[in-house]
């Protein structure tokens, strides 16, 4: 079942193709838009009146604030050393490394095919552009591109058309 029951969802909420998005242990708030062949991990909180966007990956860790756009094909991560084994060879388990929580603040925007590295913080109203990699936090209203993402602008200088 890609929808699990320990999903919390919001009024209104709008999943499109809900047998192509897994979701688990999630909460999702009022009136968020999400499309096809997402993933949201368990204790992800997404806000109210966002959008993501098809062939995102949501881990868990990361909490999204309200009215946040995230484009087609983000990644977040959510371990800043991943291994998959330990010193001795035996498969790591959850016990073996730390959830690093990544935030995005209100009215945040992150382009398509960006990816959001662990343990960070992308301000209030800020933009991050298609295919940033996001290594440092973001101060509110910043818009950063390239790899790795930097400051190119500020939102509140871009005059709307």
């Amino acid at each position: 079942m890609p929808i699990s029951e320990n999903v919390k969802l919001g009024q209104k909420v709008k999943i499109f193709q809900p047998t192509l998005v897994n979701l688990y242990g999630c909460s999702i708030g009022d009136e968020t838009k999400i499309g096809a062949f997402v993933e949201i991990q368990k204790n992800v909180t997404v806000g109210a009146r966002c959008k993501i966007s098809s062939h995102t990956f949501v881990c868990e860790g990361v909490d999204i604030e309200e009215e946040v756009f995230i484009g087609h094909g983000v990644m977040f991560t959510n371990d800043i050393y991943p291994r998959a084994t330990n010193p001795d060879g035996g498969l790591q388990t959850e016990a073996d490394w730390k959830v690093e929580p990544t935030y995005i603040k209100r009215g945040a925007s992150i382009g398509s095919n960006a990816t959001i590295v662990a343990g960070i913080t992308i301000g209030e109203g800020a933009l991050v552009g298609a295919g940033a990699v996001v290594t440092k936090d973001v101060r509110p209203y910043a818009i950063v591109a390239g790899v790795p993402a930097r400051v190119v602008g500020d939102t509140r200088e871009v005059k709307k058309k």
